[in-house]
């Protein structure tokens, strides 16, 4: 996976719009009327305040406690920046917020407390205890951390864990074991060997030991060489707990006929010698950050037969944290634990190991765009692997349960699996899925309107994320004045700036829309006029060409409008079965409305068209499609002519023998929802509706712009299908982000 590019305007833009910071508030209760105000507040609220004060364990059932965790910093070890103060870190902490909320479904509020006095910082941590159901401590220094986690585990009764130290520690484990599985040697055996004696490190080095490596096997070493017995220079009560009985003095020393190399320190710590000195099937576990302390490729030349993992993600076998906390606390919170303990984290390390030696679903490899075996580099599963929420906090759970931190004891783990099933939004994974797609099919991308900032904004992301090459329809003093307006100035060079003066290709343009269109009322100025003058013509030749791979086009346009000058080059309306699907993208599900972009007033056989270009469609996004003709009527009821031709479309179907589930006609109540579909038991859609075929355009364009105004949707589309070229069309109020999303989907040629 490419390593990703970006300019600081890039990351700032990203924090400040559409809002400042990361992550909002929602009620999850009525607050419209007054009788909601009152149950909501006084006086209502008197009653659970009562339940709790007398039985204070019903806190888990009447608040959002037992799904709220706070992440916490002090700012004095930022992300490897150094000591940024507590507003400095505000920025990690939200992001780490919004990884609980992505990854596991865990809400999450950022804390920073300014305070670098320990004693302080635990009081104010302890304080807010109430509030939580556990404490995620980020970013602080040592010796400081190691003191306020273990005060705080003391004087809380709810989950404490500092991520820097043990998150590491527990997916260093989980790749650890598995590399050890394939070297055929067991952690008993084995020496190892540590760099770095910071938070992260003693973290992993105890953690190995509590998982059965030997304290005589273990050398820790700091920036003054080895950690020994008798050492004094620049020792605590943290590496004296692991001062070795060893003649070794340096890293170099300590690492001859070692087995196992981790490392949390800097860039450029182990030479090459280093690792030849090491014993056969070495494993090197080289997580600093960004830089690890010696790269995959350097100690390959050296030993074909080592085991290789890193903190980057552009190298196999990545030490991500987010493997491990959010699903640490899901397990921990869904038994009401008053602790995460080690026999927790070792399950949790031992889960992760065993998912990664299982067969990868399709969806991951797809995702990631190669396919993935275990092996020596696939020792730890990726982050995107859709099994990590429903078989890593069962198994916190479980060992939670067994070890006697659990509150209230999950009864039925099995019905407890299929909740953690049900509880991520599958949109986060698709979207994932086709931005990887994309940067395997590395599309030459036709960016049509070069004069807008948001177009040329969505070009430079495309290009510096790895996912293409961006061709631009612009003038190239035009371009450059609008990047540099936008802060992306260094961004011109990296672009292809194309117009009809700069092509060599326009006659032969020209001869094609002329041979295309003469017979349609258009003379040879207009041909000149379209193909010199228009970019969105200029675009669909050069797409038509096999200049580009795919095109993008419509934010600074009418969609309507700009169909109408597609087809002066493309078969692109009604009569050749075009079709536009709008995905909406709700409270974790996702819906296509067809048609939104060609069919005014479509009959029976375009909605069947439609309903299979939409199929189509909702496969390559990986769903399996189940369509509803819907209407205002209900199998014939209430009877109405306008509603004649939805009743007849599912025949049309039958007749051609689709593959995929449909019904109709049908309310969208019944369409959605499962308990409204019970009614009707002879109606064969086997749960709700993904497609929603709606009469006409006009019903469709007022159903996806509701949808987005008043619910807030995420709208991605029309996606225009049934085209025999890859072209996508933006709203006029597309952002930046929505153009780069139409122009993945191209690159996927989805449609």
């Amino acid at each position: 996976m490419a390593r990703q590019k970006y300019t600081r305007e890039e990351a700032l833009a990203f924090h400040l719009e559409p809002r400042p910071g990361k992550w909002d508030v929602q009620a999850t209760v009525p607050m419209t009327t007054q009788r909601d105000l009152s149950l909501a507040y006084s006086p209502g609220v008197a009653v659970p305040c009562e339940e709790i004060a007398a039985n204070p364990e019903l806190a888990y059932d009447y608040t959002n406690k037992g799904n709220l965790v706070a992440v916490i910093s002090n700012g004095t070890a930022v992300l490897g920046l150094g000591n940024l103060g507590a507003l400095g870190s505000k920025p990690v902490m939200e992001g780490k917020s919004v990884l609980f909320k992505r990854f596991a479904d865990v809400n999450s509020i950022d804390l920073e407390l300014d305070t670098e006095d320990p004693d302080e910082f635990i009081k104010a941590v302890k304080l807010m205890g109430p509030s939580f159901g556990g404490i995620n401590l980020e970013d602080i220094k040592a010796p400081e951390c190691f003191i306020i986690e273990q005060t705080l585990k003391e004087q809380m009764d709810i989950p404490v864990f500092h991520d820097d130290q043990h998150g590491t520690a527990v997916i260093c484990a989980a790749g650890l074991l598995n590399a050890l599985h394939i070297s055929g040697k067991r952690i008993e055996e084995c020496r190892i060997v540590l760099n770095g004696a910071g938070a992260a490190g003693i973290a992993c080095l105890e953690l190995i030991k509590a998982m059965g490596a030997q304290a005589n096997n273990c050398i820790m070493c700091d920036t003054k060489g080895v950690i020994y017995q008798g050492r004094t220079e620049g020792m605590n009560q943290w590496k004296s707990a692991h001062a070795a009985v060893t003649e070794a003095r340096t890293l170099e020393e300590a690492m001859e006929g070692a087995d196992v190399f981790l490392g949390v320190s800097v860039k450029g710590a182990v030479t090459q010698e280093m690792v030849a000195s090491m014993a056969a099937n070495p494993v090197i576990f080289a997580m600093a950050n960004p830089d690890p302390e010696i790269t995959p490729e350097e100690a390959h030349e050296v030993r074909a037969d080592a085991i290789v993992a890193t903190g980057r993600s552009d190298y196999p076998n990545q030490v991500n944290n987010v493997l491990g906390f959010p699903y640490l606390f899901r397990g921990a919170l869904d038994i009401h634990a008053r602790a995460i303990n080690d026999e927790m984290k070792i399950a949790c390390a031992q889960a992760l190991a065993a998912l990664a030696r299982e067969d990868v679903p399709d969806e991951v490899a797809v995702a990631y765009g190669r396919s993935l075996k275990f092996g020596r580099d696939y020792i730890i599963p990726t982050p995107f692997d859709p099994r990590l929420i429903h078989r890593i906090p069962l198994a916190v759970a479980r060992a939670g349960m067994d070890t006697g931190v659990a509150r209230r004891p999950i009864v039925d783990m099995a019905a407890y699996e299929v909740s953690l099933k049900t509880r991520m939004d599958p949109t986060a994974s698709i979207l994932q899925g086709i931005h990887a797609r994309a940067r395997a099919a590395q599309a030459r991308m036709i960016f049509a309107e070069g004069d807008d900032p948001r177009v040329l904004r969505a070009a430079v992301t495309y290009q510096r994320s790895g996912l293409g090459h961006a061709l631009v329809v612009g003038r190239e003093a035009d371009v450059r004045a609008k990047l540099e307006a936008s802060g992306l100035g260094d961004a011109v060079s990296e672009l292809e700036v194309v117009n009809a003066a700069n092509t060599p290709h326009l006659e032969m343009y020209k001869e094609y829309l002329y041979a295309r269109n003469q017979r349609k009322g258009i003379d040879r100025t207009d041909v000149h006029r379209l193909a010199a003058r228009d970019r969105h013509v200029f675009g669909a030749l050069m797409l038509a060409h096999g200049h580009g791979d795919a095109l993008v086009t419509g934010a600074t346009r009418k969609s309507a409008h700009v169909m109408s000058l597609l087809n002066h080059v493309f078969d692109a309306d009604s009569s050749t079965g075009a079709a536009g699907v709008t995905a909406i993208l709700h409270k974790g599900r996702i819906v296509l409305i067809s048609d939104t972009l060609v069919h005014e007033w479509p009959n029976e056989h375009d909605l069947a068209n439609i309903a299979e270009r939409a199929a189509g469609v909702a496969r390559h996004l990986g769903l399996e499609p189940r369509v509803a003709f819907v209407s205002f009527s209900t199998f014939g009821y209430p009877v109405s002519e306008r509603a004649e031709k939805m009743h007849l479309a599912p025949a049309v179907l039958d007749a051609r023998g689709a593959s995929f589930e449909y019904e109709g006609e049908m309310t969208v109540d019944v369409a959605l929802n499962a308990r409204a579909q019970d009614a009707y038991p002879f109606q064969r859609l086997s749960g709700p509706a993904n497609i929603l075929v709606v009469p006409a355009r006009h019903s469709a364009s007022i159903s996806v712009k509701l949808m987005q105004e008043m619910a807030g949707a995420t709208v991605i589309g029309p996606i225009l299908t049934g085209v025999n070229q890859s072209i996508q069309l933006c709203s006029t109020g597309a952002t930046a982000s929505d153009i780069l999303n139409m122009a993945v989907l191209a690159a996927c040629k989805v449609g």
